[in-house]
């Protein structure tokens, strides 16, 4: 009896580090492809600026904060 109880809480133990790392690694890859910040929100952010916002404009911005995801991305690595 005792030895079933260590191997369920030994089994408790792994299977919830398991969890915490397989959850981080795909929260990190969402994120990764489905950056919190969408065009859309961005052009609404330029326009309650003062800025008329171009789809030029609005595509270089988010592909330098790709850009710039992914290099804080390769640091942490």
């Amino acid at each position: 009896m005792g030895m079933f109880i260590f191997g369920l809480i030994v089994g408790l133990v792994i299977g919830a580090i398991a969890g915490f790392f397989g959850a981080r690694y795909f929260m990190k890859k969402y994120f990764m492809e489905n950056p919190p910040i969408s065009e859309e929100m961005l052009k609404t952010m330029m326009m309650q600026m003062g800025q008329k916002p171009s789809a030029r404009k609005l595509n270089q911005i988010m592909s330098m904060m790709k850009a710039q995801q992914k290099k804080e991305m390769q640091k942490k690595k």
